[in-house]
């Protein structure tokens, strides 16, 4: 870019002209403090003999270019110079229900340019830079797009032993995707100074999402820079909450919403779309559409006033573009070969005749001399007519040592001969002639690469079952695309943990990986970390998938959903949706409803390539296609809605009728690639893979769960030790989540958790319980795993006991009852209540027979403690082979705990009639206790299907 000196003065205070004829560039000279940039002056159409108008004051005797400038603002210190510095501005910009607030000229002032953009008290901060120099030309613009969430903006730091933020997060990595997909149709052909956005989230309150507002400071940051984009692009999201739609909501508003769907563009179309969905039809879409474009178009409104008031010049003599001349030589060599190149069905086939086809316009050119392989050669490149034009010119040669003051030397510059042609430029419009065939081919012909017509789709196989030993797995291939899906199923230690800006933990029970090998495409190539267009390819066809899985309640288990692709022809993102759904089905996993993803593509402008003008919508396109097509438009779902879209365009946008006819294409397409589906032969399994580990989930009460977890989860790890299970996850509400391989092991820590969170009741008795301790005072009795009580030396034994040594050991079995709780939940047992009574009590008691066991006197002679548990005293309250009933001081039956087939024998000689009743006979009158007894008999207690229970008769 080169000022015109003519003129004499900056244009608001500091804006050189630029005039566009000027074509060779200097190296760089900083010369003013802030951003402005000068470089040598070139010769061109401006003939201005002197430069110190513009700078007074200074002796330098080069000519400058000025690059980029700002309104200034005129300071002068002590010393008389006077200082520029571009002059702050900001506006309140109104979208949804609020205003955001945008400003410049504040941070970042020697940046090409800056925004801050500020939605509450979130808060973003964009640069846009530019190389100097352009780089080498390439079909490809050179633009980095790097976001960045900084813990500090929440108060935050780091969780790990780095504090510095490191490697980009996977939400980061996609929130630069949406920004550099809208942007870079924007860029225009031929700009190849290379450029960096960079953007920070410095403030965030946890209310206002920051990713599109990053989205629309990227846009006006473009817009108010040298790049040479004429267009403003703004970002927003659009939610809905009942039937309402709301443009950026905040995040607990996004909680209600069944409609996720960021969207950017300019004040006349739409440039990107992503957004998902829980099977959204496609009317409601639109709509949102519609909103989300109204919203935009007012942003843009804004900001366009904005850039008129401290907007920088843009830099539109930096485009060079191939010469015309070239794209006609390059159509009259390959033009009737490639259209027979373009037929080949197959990819790398057609790949490599096109790639042969190059080769030879290349070498038929450089054989009548009109391409050169000098580098420089471009740079300086300049068509016969401009050359004839500067002869022309009356141009002023200076004489070395005659140059007055302030004249500027200008080196005459002698005319080329001939045209040549640089070999990156016969490559750029060789692929630009190619395209121009294909859609050539596709709008006159009717017929695409493969044959197919517009709307048809290439031809499907899938099989589930392919790995044995995978818990789920399908092959999913379409055409020449291809993927192998995976499923496996884990507890909660196989959740992906997400490290966000908010303290609180997030755990994905469900995700999917997305890997592209270089061999799917019949390349070679480095193996690494994922890209950025994996990153972005498996988000989309998570999110697509996510909406069809059931609730974590009915399906405990963390989903992880591996698509590696092994062919690729375009589409490969929706054939994961399509595997992954079959691979879902095959490990078992009750999703809700069958989807597919489809992708399609559009040739706006049919007029040129021989059609009515009218833009043609193509269906599942293939990666040629999307190469050379104006969109790709990415749609999943089912039949009736949608669950995840995501549409990047080419061109400067397209319409909203567009995109419904697009959608409703679509909507057939994925009808047919389901009815395919369907036809997956082996089909998927249903049923849960033999190698899943099982997963139960109990309840227990939530003060209890510290009772699982034991000091410093030492109990938790006993358990599972013990247990032979493989993990066992708690929730403060009292959800436990049991992980196994087996069935057997599951059951036993079933049982040991619910033994040890139990509430026990005075009156419960227990059976074969282990004495684990012995004190001076009595022994500590296990009477679930986990939990013991103390049976004091007085409630050991019938008699007197000096200690409990003298009776018991560690490792002895006993039966006990529990007769106390105190206050700090400490249980007291006793060994005394279960045995029989002595002979001197036998004596002196009343015979059974003159005084029979009466149920309603028990009741009221026992204490309220026991009261429920008279009932059970038909089977262990009586004494046998005694003739009379025992009773201890509060009333209460003692139970024998010795029961063999040697005491039944022992028929007493009075009144007493005694029954021998099964369990399954007695089961009807089992009461509450039993049932708690017959649970805990499963720690090794003696079970009552094992003993015969005696119940008494009438006298």
């Amino acid at each position: 870019m080169l000022a015109c000196p003519s003129t004499n003065t900056f244009h608001g205070g500091a804006t050189l002209h630029h005039h566009h004829h000027h074509r060779r560039s200097q190296p760089p000279c900083w010369f003013l403090p802030f951003r402005p940039h000068f470089g040598f002056a070139k010769e061109g159409k401006c003939r201005s003999r002197s430069l110190s108008l513009l700078f007074s004051g200074n002796n330098n005797r080069n000519g400058f270019a000025v690059r980029a400038s700002t309104e200034p603002s005129d300071d002068k210190n002590s010393d008389g110079a006077t200082h520029i510095a571009p002059q702050p501005y900001s506006v309140k910009i109104p979208v949804g229900d609020r205003h955001i607030l945008v400003e410049t000229g504040h941070i970042g002032r020697q940046a090409s340019a800056s925004v801050t953009v500020t939605d509450g008290e979130t808060i973003v901060y964009t640069s846009i830079c530019l190389d100097d120099a352009a780089s080498e030309p390439s079909d490809f613009f050179p633009l980095s797009v790097n976001y960045q969430e900084r813990f500090s903006a929440a108060g935050r730091t780091s969780g790990g032993f780095f504090k510095r933020e490191g490697k980009a997060k996977d939400h980061e990595v996609l929130t630069c995707r949406l920004i550099d997909r809208p942007l870079r149709p924007t860029m225009p052909k031929g700009f190849y100074h290379e450029t960096q956005i960079l953007s920070w989230v410095l403030s965030y309150d946890g209310l206002h999402s920051p990713d599109s507002l990053a989205v629309t400071a990227a846009g006006i940051a473009v817009a108010l820079s040298e790049v040479p984009v004429s267009e403003v692009v703004a970002g927003v999201r659009v939610g809905l909450v009942g039937d309402k739609y709301i443009v950026n909501p905040t995040t607990e508003e996004m909680e209600k919403s069944e409609l996720d769907l960021v969207l950017a563009g300019t004040d006349s179309a739409i440039l990107m779309i992503e957004g998902y969905s829980n099977l959204l039809p496609e009317e409601k879409l639109l709509k949102a559409v519609e909103v989300g474009q109204d919203a935009v178009r007012a942003i843009c409104k804004e900001v366009e006033a904005l850039v008129k008031k401290c907007g920088k010049p843009k830099m539109f003599d930096a485009i060079k573009l191939p010469p015309p001349e070239l794209y006609k030589y390059v159509e009259e060599i390959a033009g009737d070969e490639l259209l027979k190149v373009l037929q080949i069905r197959n990819k790398i086939p057609r790949r490599k005749a096109i790639s042969a086809l190059e080769d030879k316009v290349l070498k038929i050119l450089t054989e009548n001399g009109f391409v050169s392989n000098d580098p420089t050669l471009r740079s300086n490149a300049e068509t016969i007519a401009e050359i004839l034009e500067e002869e022309d010119e009356d141009e002023e040669v200076i004489v070395d040592g005659e140059v007055d003051e302030g004249d500027v030397h200008i080196k005459p510059t002698s005319p080329r001969p001939t045209q040549l042609f640089a070999e990156v430029d016969v490559k750029l419009v060789f692929k630009e002639v190619s395209s121009k065939f294909l859609r050539k081919r596709i709008v006159e012909g009717g017929r695409r690469s493969d044959g197919r017509t517009p709307n048809g789709i290439r031809p499907i196989n899938a099989r589930c079952g392919l790995l044995p030993r995978a818990h789920g797995s399908a092959l999913f291939t379409r055409g020449e695309t291809q993927s192998v899906a995976v499923v496996t199923l884990g507890d909660k230690q196989m959740a992906q943990r997400i490290d966000n800006l908010i303290d609180v933990e997030e755990y994905k029970r469900f995700y999917l990986q997305y890997s592209f090998p270089p061999s799917s495409v019949g390349e070679v190539g480095r193996i690494g970390a994922p890209s950025r267009r994996e990153i972005g390819h498996g988000m989309l066809a998570e999110r697509s998938l996510e909406p069809i899985l059931p609730p974590e309640d009915d399906f405990p288990y963390t989903i992880r959903v591996e698509s590696t692709i092994t062919e690729s022809n375009g589409s490969s993102s929706m054939a994961s949706v399509c595997g992954g759904c079959l691979a879902l089905q095959d490990a078992g996993v009750p999703i809700k409803c069958s989807i597919a993803g489809i992708a399609m593509g559009l040739v706006l402008d049919t007029k040129e390539f021989g059609g009515d003008g009218t833009p043609l919508i193509l269906s599942d396109i293939t990666g040629s296609e999307d190469a050379s097509g104006d969109m790709d438009f990415k749609v999943a779902g089912n039949e009736d809605g949608i669950t995840a879209f995501q549409m990047d365009i080419k061109v400067g946008g397209i319409t909203l009728p567009i995109m419904r006819e697009a959608l409703l294409q679509a909507r057939e397409g994925r009808k047919h690639i389901l009815g395919e589906m369907m036809k997956c032969s082996p089909p998927p399994a249903k049923i849960l893979s033999k190698h899943a580990p099982l997963i139960h989930i109990m309840k227990v009460q939530p003060e209890r769960i510290n009772l699982i977890i034991g000091s410093g989860g030492k109990k938790v790890r006993s358990l599972i030790e013990e247990s032979g299970v493989e993990a066992i996850d708690t929730e403060d509400d009292g959800t436990v989540k049991i992980t196994a391989k087996d069935l057997s092991s599951l059951e036993r820590s079933k049982a040991m958790i619910s033994s040890l969170t139990m509430v026990p009741t005075i009156g419960d008795i227990y059976r074969n319980c282990e004495i684990k301790s012995i004190v001076p005072y009595g022994a500590f009795v296990e009477i679930a795993p986990g939990r013991e009580g103390l049976c004091h030396v007085s409630e050991l034994s019938s008699g007197w006991l000096a200690k409990p040594e003298d009776a018991f050991q560690v490792g002895d079995r006993i039966d006990v009852k529990l007769i106390e709780i105190n206050d700090k939940g400490h249980l007291r047992l006793s060994h005394r209540a279960m045995l029989p009574a002595t002979e001197s009590e036998n004596s002196n008691s009343q015979p059974t027979s003159e005084l029979p066991i009466d149920t309603a006197e028990l009741q009221k002679s026992t204490d309220k403690g026991s009261s429920k548990k008279v009932n059970s005293l038909a089977k262990d309250g009586l004494a046998e082979g005694k003739s009379k009933q025992p009773r201890d001081k509060i009333g209460k039956v003692r139970v024998s705990s010795k029961r063999s087939s040697e005491d039944d024998s022992v028929i007493p000689s009075k009144k007493f009639i005694r029954k021998l009743v099964s369990p399954s006979e007695d089961k009807p009158s089992m009461n509450k206790d039993d049932v708690k007894r017959s649970n805990n008999e499963a720690f090794g207690s003696v079970s009552g299907k094992d003993e015969n229970s005696l119940v008494s008769g009438e006298a």
